[in-house]
């Protein structure tokens, strides 16, 4: 983690999810976890603000508008400014092959809708530990 002015600084997620209720629930929860939160609508949305806001994180809904969430993680692995910044796929369908379709699209993991907290929590610390220097 970094430091900013003497503290420790949060971790930053972005999370990229159009449902305003989704969006609001997960935003809230990984707040109270003592991340800083910023948010996305769409997936062109995402592929700004990955680059401009440098998220260590980043939590992506599949089914988006504009640009859906395979095509914007592909664009943010294929940008040399944000390939780092790992990306969790959520999908509420789970089906056969998605997973695999998530890795092949960039994303370091993937979790399913309903989600569940304490399993997103630490798939999230996981990846920040690896990226770590």
């Amino acid at each position: 983690m970094g430091v900013k002015q003497g503290k420790v600084a949060m971790m930053k997620i972005l999370l990229v999810e159009d449902n305003e209720m989704n969006r609001d629930m997960l935003s809230r929860r990984l707040v109270r976890k003592g991340y800083e939160v910023v948010m996305a609508l769409d997936g062109r949305q995402a592929v700004e603000m990955a680059s401009g806001e440098h998220p260590d994180l980043i939590i992506m809904d599949m089914s988006l508008p504009v640009i859906d969430g395979w095509e914007a993680t592909r664009q943010v692995k294929a940008s040399e400014a944000t390939r780092s910044i790992p990306v969790i796929a959520l999908t509420a369908h789970a089906m056969a092959g998605d997973r695999e379709k998530a890795i092949e699209a960039g994303c370091d993991d993937y979790d399913t809708k309903p989600i569940e907290l304490p399993r997103l929590l630490g798939k999230i610390a996981m990846l920040l530990e690896r990226k770590q220097p």
